[in-house]
């Protein structure tokens, strides 16, 4: 997986969203990242680590390539913004909803 600055992530899941638009799916996660590289011990001497500043860790994957980058709370606003733009202008190519086949299915069950 690369870890990659929040602009160069930004343009790289727009590579991603290209790539992807006739087949294929794009994956995203987010989760809170306290900065720890490595697992927490289970039993003996704990670890005390208290971080200094709240991230979020977001991961994109396509199946084949990952991509991942880290937000501090001081640059999230900027972030949010580019990334929400980034999603309302690849959203297009989802599928749309039949709506036929849904009121033959209620009248069926009925």
């Amino acid at each position: 997986m690369v870890l990659l600055e929040n602009d160069s992530f930004l343009t790289e899941l727009t590579r991603l969203f290209q790539k992807c638009r006739t087949t294929g799916s794009v994956y995203i996660t987010l989760k809170k990242y306290d900065g720890r590289t490595k697992p927490t011990p289970r039993k003996g001497n704990p670890e005390t680590f208290e971080p200094v500043d709240n991230k979020c860790l977001i991961r994109a994957s396509d199946g084949k390539k990952k991509i991942s980058t880290v937000v501090s709370s001081k640059e999230v606003n900027k972030f949010q913004m580019a990334y929400s733009n980034l999603l309302r202008a690849h959203m297009d190519g989802l599928k749309k909803k039949d709506k036929k086949s849904k009121s033959k299915k209620t009248k069926a069950t009925q």
